[in-house]
């Protein structure tokens, strides 16, 4: 962040502003893509397992997961198409030695950003879209006039379908007898054009899922991070910010600084007036 953006940030602060939290609390046994590490925590030390000569003591934690697990961001790393990542970089080439100096996570400057909230299930009148709807340019562009607010170039978009409501039911959530609403490969296209910076959606991928068809094909995401070198975060509680009314707020974001990772856990906070 650099000192512009921190000044700008603790003048709305200051002024009076509501944070909306658009993270998802990690928990183990919480809904996730099966292709990552699940969240794991444990206590490998324990209060009472060490006492200190004045009776003090500590309990400390050990945890594991995968980077593209809860409230995650994935970086230009993650994806390939035909063996290039972002820019024709060489995938196989950049990968060895286990990191991607390249487009790593560690690449990623933490945002402070204008951001829109295009609310599709509102637009459409109904309380969630249904599994597998695709989510058109069509449905982006008239949730951005049904709300008075536009895409602009460097914004951070995100795309609500109401299935975030399901996230607490697990196996619903992850949709597999159902599929998951989402942007399919033509409103990718839409975000890319209007110059957006970041996307984000409320559900386990960035991506209209089929029935039964899982995580099988992805083209939202090779639209998205092959071909424009744009940021997706994943799995975001919208439904707070939808209860607020906010569609245009400033939302603050910062990856996890691990070098050459293709992923990182986030906590993404939408600063909107009091």
């Amino acid at each position: 962040m650099s000192s512009t953006q921190g000044d700008a940030l603790l003048a709305a602060v200051e002024s009076g502003v509501r944070v909306v939290d658009l993270g998802r609390q990690l928990r183990v046994g919480m809904p996730q893509s099966p292709n990552h590490p699940a969240f794991s925590h444990a206590l490998p030390r324990r209060h009472g397992d060490m006492r200190r000569a004045d009776g003090g003591s500590a309990a400390n934690d050990l945890v594991s997961m995968g980077t593209h697990v809860g409230t995650h961001i994935d970086a230009l790393a993650h994806v390939s198409h035909d063996g290039k990542m972002h820019g024709g970089i060489d995938a196989d080439d950049a990968g060895r030695g286990g990191k991607y100096d390249l487009l790593g996570v560690h690449t990623i400057e933490p945002m402070v950003r204008r951001a829109v909230l295009l609310d599709i299930p509102a637009f459409l009148g109904t309380s969630r879209c249904e599994g597998g709807y695709e989510i058109t340019p069509d449905d982006l562009e008239g949730a951005a006039k049904a709300h008075d607010v536009s895409v602009r170039p460097g914004d951070v978009v995100l795309v609500r379908s109401g299935w975030g409501q399901l996230f607490d039911e697990g196996a619903a959530f992850m949709g597999h007898d159902t599929g998951v609403p989402g942007v399919g490969e033509d409103g990718a296209e839409w975000l890319a054009a209007q110059g957006a910076h970041t996307v984000g959606a409320d559900t386990i991928a960035f991506e209209r899922l089929a029935r039964g068809a899982g995580h099988s094909l992805l083209p939202a995401h090779r639209v998205l991070l092959v071909e424009h070198g744009i940021y997706i975060v994943e799995t975001l509680d919208l439904e707070g910010l939808a209860a607020v009314g906010r569609h245009q707020f400033t939302l603050v974001l910062s990856p996890l600084n691990i070098y050459g990772a293709t992923g990182s856990p986030v906590r993404p906070l939408a600063v909107v007036p009091a």
